[in-house]
């Protein structure tokens, strides 16, 4: 089974599927651009980084909410974490903050600290670049550079990976900034956006758990390679 979080991306983008039938049922499938139905391009990038940016959030949530639950005592936290909340803590103006986070209160400080993190995301209007997204995991779960997953094939290195997501995702803010005047946008941009950020999600997906893994004892999910040990152990 996924994460709830990449099942819901994978619900999400549905709608891009959506979008590229119509496309394809009012311009065809023959060679040759179709600038009145550019539109649904455009649309396209738009939502799929809208997606992305969900789902790492979603992902992020549910990571630690399964820190939360299954870590026995704080001790187990991710190093990087523990320094956050340490230097917050530190920076709190408040002399009784520490506090906050005494006996097993850590546990709820944690939640809640998740959501004051995206509500402070969505004030500076932060975009899904992979700067911020390593941010988001590093200030979240305590994961150094998540990017560093995003790498497969041959060719698609870490660095690429990076500078193609930072593309896209300018281009979106390019799209909803400015609209008919921005950049044109090809039906082929958008299958290899979509693929790209399939895989971007799934690499992102597998560093998550085995991160909470490495902290708990217990995956998020269970890999097919895992589900099939455990089904073999039974037998």
């Amino acid at each position: 089974m996924p994460s709830n979080a990449r099942t819901a991306f994978d619900e999400n983008l549905k709608d891009i599927e959506k979008l590229m039938e119509l496309h394809q049922r009012e311009g065809g499938t023959s060679r040759g651009r179709r600038y009145d139905l550019e539109v649904l391009n455009k649309s396209a990038i738009v939502l799929i980084t809208s997606y992305w940016e969900a789902y790492c959030e979603d992902i992020a949530a549910e990571a630690l909410e399964h820190i939360v639950k299954h870590s026995k005592s704080s001790d187990t936290l991710p190093k990087e974490l523990k320094k956050a909340i340490a230097k917050e803590l530190e920076n709190d103006k408040n002399d009784l903050a520490i506090w906050e986070v005494a006996d097993a209160k850590w546990k709820t400080y944690l939640q809640a600290r998740l959501e004051k993190l995206q509500e402070a995301r969505d004030r500076k209007l932060n975009t899904p670049k992979s700067g911020n997204i390593d941010q988001l995991f590093l200030s979240a779960v305590g994961i150094n550079k998540v990017s560093s997953a995003w790498k497969w094939a041959t060719k698609m290195t870490v660095a690429r990976s990076r500078v193609k997501l930072d593309k896209f995702v300018t281009l979106r803010g390019s799209i909803a900034h400015r609209g008919n005047s921005s950049k044109s946008v090809k039906k082929s941009e958008v299958t290899d956006y979509l693929n790209f950020i399939k895989q971007l999600a799934a690499k992102t997906g597998g560093r998550v758990n085995t991160h909470v893994k490495n902290v708990t004892g217990k995956p998020l999910w269970l890999t097919k390679r895992s589900s099939g040990r455990a089904k073999s152990a039974r037998h």
